[in-house]
């Protein structure tokens, strides 16, 4: 059965960073493309960012871009978003998805997992 398990999330000061680490198990981890969304408190649920499963291109949320990294270690299994600079408008629960898409849209990605909150203080 897939897990798809996150981890990292806290409460930090506006301008601070996170790490959010994401791990999947009985799934083949390097030939997923991976994301991460997030939901905020009466919002839907939107894209982050994704990455392709070698690697290699990767893509961001406006909102996002030039503050966030995502990155992915294919031995361990395991993404990772790097959240610099954070806003409280980045105040959400961040979720980790795998699919066979491509893209921030949720119908690209089969496999989720619970959410990890992340709370900006201002």
């Amino acid at each position: 059965q897939v897990q798809v398990v996150e981890s990292g999330g806290g409460v930090v000061q506006a301008g601070g960073s996170l790490r959010l680490s994401c791990t999947a198990s009985a799934l083949s981890f390097e030939y997923y493309t991976m994301a991460w969304f997030r939901q905020a408190p009466g919002k839907e649920r939107e894209g982050v960012s994704c990455i392709t499963p070698g690697g290699g291109s990767t893509y961001y949320a406006d909102s996002v871009k030039g503050r966030f990294t995502i990155s992915r270690a294919n031995a361990k299994n395991t993404l990772y978003l790097q959240m610099n600079s954070l806003k409280p408008e980045d105040t959400a629960t961040y979720y980790c998805a795998a699919g066979t898409g491509w893209g921030l849209g949720q119908n690209a990605y089969n496999y989720w997992g619970q959410g990890t909150q992340v709370t900006v203080s201002s």
